[in-house]
């Protein structure tokens, strides 16, 4: 259960400076006037990857220069979420969902142990991005984006891509190659532009619009629930009323869009919480940033929905959604 941090006396109204900075905050966003945070290099935004395979995918994400630590991240965690032990109907089999005759041809001993371990990750994560950099080999003179093609190849082959001349027009490895490239941003470091969304304006009118509602846990709103919400359930629904579908818990929500600094939050960015600041997947509570250090958030059982600051021992970063970014995210994790 998330720790509590509460000022005095502030449940549902904290007095008219703060509802007009809350009201500027989000006018701010809908007209986007404010700058934009930035996003896309070759590191990794802080926690998106468990500290247990940060390492490597910040080393063997950097193996060549069609692939980046990011990349390779987002690739990882559309294929398994992590899970070393996953297997699909397909026989795919680890955290990079080798198909056994793929793996005999093409994993490696990453860790050098004198062992190729399809469910190691220490052999897997290096063997995913030899195997991208090989495809990216076979398709360099193919025209377009040469990290588009080697995704391409890695989902539909290295032949057809060359036969296409690019990204084959095949649904499923179009819808792979976007959701990937999108997926990404969420895994990189920021160092380019982020506008802010103009969605944002809109989920922070409905979190408002709840203030003061009693939580439920695993409440969505549903009628039957007496409208009350969850904390992922409220941000859930928040985003759902401007038309982006974002998944049922708080850290899996963390990866649908890039992630501003502290220092560059703005309105309707997710701000998240965790008991392990390496780890998003510990991530266990979200709240909606309004501005001024706050959020409307559904804190726990017993409290109503309500403003509350971000600033506490266990904040961990924060999310700015975007559409592509929401859709981009497995279904499965």
């Amino acid at each position: 259960m998330r720790k509590v941090w509460v000022i005095g006396g502030a449940a549902v109204g904290l007095g008219m400076g703060f509802v007009m900075l809350l009201v500027v905050g989000v006018y701010v966003v809908a007209g986007n006037l404010v700058n934009g945070v930035t996003s896309g290099g070759r590191g990794l935004a802080q926690g998106a990857v468990p500290a247990a395979y940060k390492s490597l995918v910040q080393k063997w994400g950097n193996l060549c220069p069609a692939l980046t630590p990011a990349l390779l991240a987002a690739q990882l965690y559309q294929e398994s979420g992590w899970n070393p032990t996953v297997v699909s109907p397909a026989d795919a089999r680890g955290i990079a969902q080798f198909i056994p005759g793929t793996w005999a041809t093409h994993g490696i001993d990453g860790n050098g142990d004198g062992k190729r371990d399809i469910w190691d990750p220490n052999d897997a994560i290096p063997s995913a991005a030899s195997y991208d950099c090989e495809l990216a080999k076979y398709v360099k003179d193919v025209p377009g984006n040469v990290s588009d093609n080697m995704l391409a190849a890695y989902n539909a082959g290295a032949y057809r891509v060359i036969k296409a001349g690019g990204v084959p027009p095949i649904s499923e490895t179009q819808d792979y190659v976007k959701r990937i490239r999108s997926l990404s941003q969420s895994f990189a470091a920021p160092v380019s532009r982020i506008d802010p969304t103009q969605q944002a304006a809109g989920a922070i009118g409905f979190a408002q619009s709840k203030l003061g509602t009693p939580y439920l846990w695993g409440g969505e709103g549903a009628a039957e629930q007496g409208g009350r919400f969850d904390c992922s359930g409220l941000t859930q629904a928040a985003y759902a009323k401007v038309g982006i579908d974002l998944p049922r818990v708080a850290n899996d929500q963390y990866n649908a869009g890039p992630h501003p600094s502290r220092d560059q939050l703005l309105p309707g960015d997710l701000v998240f919480f965790s008991t392990d600041r390496s780890d998003s997947r510990a991530i266990h509570h979200v709240g909606i940033y309004v501005g001024g250090g706050y959020m409307i958030d559904a804190p726990r059982t017993g409290a109503v929905i309500r403003f509350d600051p971000i600033d506490t021992p266990d904040y961990f970063g924060a999310t700015r959604v975007t559409e592509d970014g929401a859709k981009a995210l497995p279904t499965t994790v």
